[in-house]
């Protein structure tokens, strides 16, 4: 097996001391027969060796005998390369730290992130979407090539990138996949999806799963696997195309609202959790409904009851509901009062 870099170095270093010393008690010995030596002892022989290597060569330390000479010359000739051997080392040692960076090797301590396993255009399309809403994105790719696609087009400080075999599963903690909110697995066909999310969960506990679908009757075979969300593509597709075909602007705002507002024109369906001390606990549902239109400009479609892992999602729920803490707000909004509602409810908008 190939040594790393460093060790190589570390190799070259304890090499050219063996060498060096070596050469030392040469010239020593050498020169210490000749009653006019300037040369005596080790101190003289390393100051000689020093101003020699550096190339500044003062004249007042040199050898007087021709076998002296002789040794001084490896050490002018040594001068030469071994300025080169280190500044290549050096250079290829940060070469590989570049590299290994590039790769993601070092991992990444982004938290409540969505991990993306695999890439495509499909995925890109996502990926600009989450971007948009200002979310982090670790995404694992076994083609190297779109390494330097991904880098390029997204920065790293919202976007990081893992080169690693998909089934290498103790390289998936270098995009720290247990603190992420959610795992896209973007493969090529259902059936991979699905054997990759059973063996996932072998070794990961508790990640929440999202995958889209070319078969949607497979949908339930997925949810029972353990993926939380079952998307198939085919099935959004010919809604919105029939919605078109019936209803034009209806599906209009439909496409809209299902992306991330662009402009204060654009509107989007956004939801924020209730925290601690916000000033909507204990209030019913009608009143935050008109307190959020008249303060935001916004309009509360419904709300999410959050008991432990299940979750209970209330559609334009009745006058009499109350809102508590750990419940989400689901809301039509534009990108104004996006940065509004951030700061009233002190969160992030999505799932945490």
């Amino acid at each position: 097996m190939k040594k790393p870099n460093y060790l190589r170095f570390f190799t070259v270093v304890v090499l050219f001391i063996i060498c060096y010393v070596a050469l030392l008690a040469m010239l020593i010995r050498i020169e210490a027969h000749d009653p006019t030596a300037k040369i005596k002892d080790f101190g003289d022989a390393v100051w000689f060796s020093i101003v020699t290597l550096t190339t500044v060569g003062y004249g007042d330390l040199h050898p007087v005998t021709h076998e002296g000479k002789m040794f001084a010359s490896i050490f002018l000739i040594a001068s030469l390369g071994f300025y080169g051997v280190i500044i290549g080392q050096i250079s290829s040692i940060m070469s590989t730290i570049k590299e290994h960076n590039k790769l993601g090797m070092n991992g990444t301590n982004f938290t409540n992130h969505v991990v993306m396993i695999g890439w495509s255009d499909f995925g890109k399309a996502v990926v600009d979407q989450l971007i948009a809403a200002g979310r982090s994105i670790a995404i694992v790719t076994k083609e190297k090539d779109n390494i330097d696609i991904i880098q390029e087009f997204y920065p790293k400080k919202n976007v990081f990138t893992l080169f690693s075999d998909y089934n290498n599963f103790e390289y998936l903690n270098k995009m720290n996949i247990l603190d992420s909110s959610i795992v896209f697995v973007n493969l090529n066909d259902d059936t991979e999806k699905l054997v990759y999310v059973l063996n996932l969960k072998k070794h990961f506990n508790n990640l929440n799963f999202v995958v889209t679908l070319d078969n949607a009757n497979l949908k339930s075979t997925f949810q029972s696997a353990g993926v939380t969300y079952a998307v198939s593509k085919h099935e959004i597709a010919s809604r919105l195309l029939a919605s078109y075909i019936f209803e034009p602007d209806v599906a209009i705002y439909s496409e809209e609202i299902i992306a991330y507002p662009q402009t204060n024109e654009h509107y989007d369906i956004k939801q924020y959790k209730v925290i601690e001390d916000n000033p909507y606990i204990d209030q019913f549902y009608d009143k935050v409904f008109y307190d959020m239109k008249k303060e935001f400009n916004v309009v509360l479609i419904g709300i999410v009851k959050v008991d432990g892992e299940t979750r209970k999602l209330m559609k334009n729920p009745e006058e009499s509901v109350k809102i508590t803490e750990g419940d989400y707000l689901i809301m039509i909004t534009n990108k104004n009062s996006v940065v509004k509602l951030k700061k009233f409810f002190n969160v992030e908008e999505g799932h945490l």
